[in-house]
């Protein structure tokens, strides 16, 4: 069975920055996308280059639109934050079409949201929802699995600790990630005794020395989607997040531009590097995946994720995490070293501090 012949797969947001990432990667992967979105001079412009492509457009408080946006077919990514404004609504109506649902939020209570309302009619359908298939959420969730190989450690016997940093050399937001900060003004929550809960009042800052390449670098606790996902089905005791504090500066940062093209497809020049470090009992696991715009790259990992949906590689249908409904390693391995660049137990580096203390 050829990929066109699966049946086609719904961008929703495909005019924005991310969404046109992803309906170049489907087409690359032989997939046929289905242009869908808020605004329909938006979409009939993406036509531009791409005849043969139907739009549907369909307001996210219109249920009947997004349904008839959604019938026959087989996979919906939604692209179109905030998702705590679109993605209830936007999965409900992939899921009464019968289609798996995936998007790649970076928003806590979003994919807390989608797993709830969806916890019941998904697997009903014998569809998969997988909320934050992306650069944030997503990666972090699939190396964590790698790192735990599967999540076979077993928590009454050996007490896991997972720190999470992310490295990015400068970060330019697109508009849709400067609505979102707007929008998503919920606490951030990590892991804590096995559990979600806050973060301190205070943000815990530390040095993290990352992988080769980019030694020692300042970072901030800031979780994003990933204690979500992690909490959803690995067994940690406690989990730290880190990002890279200029990073964060250049996003609280109002003049900081967009991301500038700086090749052919689009992307940007920025480097990122996804450090991973299971402290369990007394060894230490470690893997890095590292690579080139955190936005194009989300683009290679929701298509890898909906490819295995439809061709049958996922393990499980139902509200799950990325590492629950696929083989992780193989999953990493399928993109590398195209998108990624993996390495583990890299020996020069090591946990900052207080995930060392923990």
């Amino acid at each position: 069975m050829t990929s066109s012949s699966l049946g086609p797969v719904v961008v929703y947001g495909a005019y924005g920055h991310t969404g046109r990432f992803v309906v170049d990667e489907l087409l690359r992967r032989g997939l046929t996308p289905i242009l869908s979105g808020r605004d329909e001079r938006r979409l009939e412009a993406m036509l531009d280059g791409r005849p043969d492509l139907e739009i549907r457009p369909a307001p996210v408080d219109d249920s009947d639109a997004l349904r008839a946006a959604m019938a026959g077919a087989v996979a919906v990514i939604n692209v179109a934050g905030p998702f705590l404004d679109t993605g209830v609504m936007v999965s409900e109506a992939a899921v009464a079409a019968g289609a798996h649902y995936l998007d790649v939020t970076a928003e806590q209570p979003a994919v807390e949201a989608v797993y709830a309302a969806r916890a019941g009619d998904a697997e009903q359908m014998g569809v998969a929802v997988i909320p934050a298939m992306a650069f944030y959420g997503g990666l972090a969730d699939l190396l964590a699995t790698a790192a735990l190989k599967g999540g076979v450690v077993e928590r009454e016997t050996e007490p896991v600790t997972l720190s999470v940093a992310i490295g990015l050399d400068r970060w330019w937001p697109t508009a849709g990630t400067r609505l979102t900060g707007t929008r998503n003004t919920a606490p951030r929550r990590t892991i804590v005794d096995g559990r979600l809960a806050p973060l301190p009042d205070s943000v815990p800052r530390d040095t993290w020395h990352f992988a080769e390449g980019w030694f020692e670098q300042a970072v901030v606790a800031v979780p994003f989607s990933e204690p979500v996902l992690i909490a959803r089905h690995l067994p940690v005791d406690r989990l730290y997040s880190y990002l890279s504090a200029s990073a964060l500066s250049d996003i609280r940062d109002p003049a900081t531009p967009p991301p500038p093209a700086s090749d052919d497809r689009g992307r940007s020049s920025q480097q990122f590097v996804v450090d991973v470090v299971a402290q369990v009992g007394t060894q230490t696991h470690r893997i890095a995946a590292s690579g080139r715009d955190i936005y194009a790259a989300t683009a290679p990992l929701i298509v890898e994720a909906t490819a295995r949906l439809l061709d049958g590689r996922a393990t499980r249908t139902g509200v799950v995490a990325p590492g629950e409904a696929f083989d992780a390693e193989d999953f990493l391995r399928a993109l590398t070293p195209d998108v990624l660049t993996l390495r583990r137990d890299v020996r020069s580096a090591r946990p900052p501090a207080a995930a060392a203390r923990a």
